[in-house]
């Protein structure tokens, strides 16, 4: 399994490395999918797929501790890339999107997590695949932001070197930025009605930073959906708000696991 693990991380790495090398040269294509990097990025996703079965995912449910949340929403993150890219030009996503999950497999590899959960429910689990389905998305949208206020500077200072030339039009990845952002909107609430439906006490001592800082994303996402709609929000603020929301999304889960697992050495 640690070669399994191995090859999946360096694949990754050399995917990332690949899409960098043509996106400088201006040798990405955006009218159509990359083949090469569909099968590139399947089979390795397959391999991921594999090493999370052997620790993540167990006979007692998911396994939630932070580096394997961390694999599991990276490895969702690559799932909806791929899924993306065969109907839309996303595949400059892959740049940011490969290199992240090649080091959460490492970590997976290096620095194993532990849990102690007892058997989870069935609504349990349901409500914590919504919630990784929900990040892994706006992650997708939080790199397609970077990558659009990359975008947005190179143009306004009029440098549009090879980087610039390899992507689609503003008006398209701002479009596809929004399209993701709805998704992923639509699975957070999910996640959140879940979580109130499901969970004894949303609001409890160990759970109320994750709801409240879930919930002030949330409400982030919404207020640029109805800008957007209403105002016809674009360009920079819709980045900052994108951003903003994903920050705080991040802190909810990631924040938490990080303090109770690294810092005070608590499950």
């Amino acid at each position: 399994m640690f070669i399994t693990g191995f090859i999946t991380g360096t694949l990754y790495l050399l995917a990332s490395a690949w899409l960098g090398f043509n996106l400088l040269n201006a040798k990405i294509i955006q009218d159509e999918p990359n083949k090469s990097i569909l099968a590139i990025g399947f089979l390795t996703l397959f391999l991921h797929v594999i090493v999370l079965f052997s620790d993540t995912i167990t006979s007692h449910g998911l396994n939630p501790s932070f580096v394997n949340s961390f694999s599991l929403a990276s490895s969702l993150v690559v799932f909806l890339y791929l899924l993306a890219e065969l109907r839309k030009p996303v595949e400059t996503l892959g740049v940011l999107i490969f290199p992240v999950a090649g080091l959460a497999v490492f970590l997976q590899l290096f620095w194993p997590g532990e849990s102690n959960l007892s058997t989870q429910s069935f609504e349990l689990q349901v409500h914590i695949l919504l919630s990784l389905l929900a990040y892994g998305l706006l992650a997708i949208a939080a790199v397609q932001s970077i990558i659009l206020l990359i975008q947005n500077r190179y143009l306004k200072n009029k440098h549009p070197g090879g980087f610039i030339r390899s992507l689609p039009a503003l008006q398209s990845m701002e479009a596809l930025l929004f399209q993701m952002i709805k998704v992923g909107f639509t699975l957070l609430t999910l996640a959140l009605l879940s979580g109130f439906i499901f969970l004894e006490n949303i609001f409890a001592q160990h759970l109320v930073h994750k709801t409240v800082l879930s919930m002030v994303a949330w409400l982030l996402f919404a207020i640029l959906l109805w800008g957007r709609w209403h105002f016809g929000w674009r360009g920079k603020k819709a980045i900052n708000f994108t951003l903003g929301g994903f920050i705080f999304l991040m802190l909810a889960y990631f924040g938490s696991k990080i303090v109770l697992e690294v810092i005070l050495h608590k499950v």
